[in-house]
């Protein structure tokens, strides 16, 4: 109990020191402030500064319609090269439709070329199946016509061996018709040869029968003439 003064006004010492500190403090920059102020200065210097001002004003004033000026022209600049943008834009814009209407038909362009181009392949394959059936064919067609050659030489040969069998044909004909026409004038001149023995043995006959002779004797003068027809017969044998 008879610790507790001592710590109480310790404390109350110790806040009368922070409080102190404090008002100094706000007294130092207080006092600062009043210094750096310009209210507190004097009335010429205020008018020299505010003459300095004005005249530093009415510069600004000049610079700042310079530069409002050139400003405004670069605005205007600005806003001619935004239109010129614009416009250059809008050209673009059209060259770009334009391209894209041109890159569409270039595309629709393509695609018939694609389905013409797999058109003339799948030709090309047909043409190149009806060369190779073709080439097969005339290769055939070469192999029969070296047949139909071959054959066509032996037919030659046939024909030749025809004709020459035909002209010894003919030659035997001609022969033949000239044997055929010496043995007609054989034959006639044969005939012409019984006609005279027919004649001659009818006139022997008739010449025994005026003579009176015995019947004996009719036999040896009755074969004469068949003697005479032997003998030619076998002349015309031998001719």
């Amino acid at each position: 109990m008879s610790s507790a003064p001592p710590k109480s006004s310790g404390t109350c010492k110790n806040v009368a020191l922070a409080l102190l500190a404090l008002w100094s403090i706000i007294a130092l920059v207080l006092i600062v402030v009043w210094a750096t102020s310009p209210d507190m200065k004097g009335a010429a210097q205020c008018r020299a500064e505010l003459k300095e001002a004005s005249r530093q004003r009415e510069v600004d004033q000049v610079k700042f319609n310079k530069d409002k000026v050139a400003l405004e022209e670069l605005v205007q600049g600005a806003r001619d090269e935004r239109d010129q943008v614009k416009e250059e834009m809008l050209r673009l814009l059209g060259r770009l439709n334009a391209t894209n209407v041109s890159l569409e038909e270039c595309g629709q362009e393509n695609a018939g070329l694609r389905v013409n181009i797999s058109v003339l392949l799948e030709d090309v394959e047909q043409h190149r199946q009806t060369e190779a059936n073709l080439t097969a064919r005339l290769g055939l067609q070469e192999e029969h016509m070296e047949v139909l050659q071959q054959n066509l030489t032996q037919a030659g040969h046939h024909m030749a061996s025809c004709a020459s069998l035909r002209a010894a044909a003919e030659s035997h004909q001609k022969a033949a018709q000239s044997q055929t026409k010496a043995c007609e004038s054989r034959e006639q001149h044969l005939q012409k040869q019984l006609q005279k023995c027919q004649s001659t043995q009818s006139e022997a006959a008739e010449s025994v029968c005026g003579v009176c002779v015995a019947p004996t004797d009719a036999a040896p003068t009755a074969a004469v003439p068949a003697l005479m027809l032997l003998v030619c017969g076998a002349l015309h044998l031998i001719t």
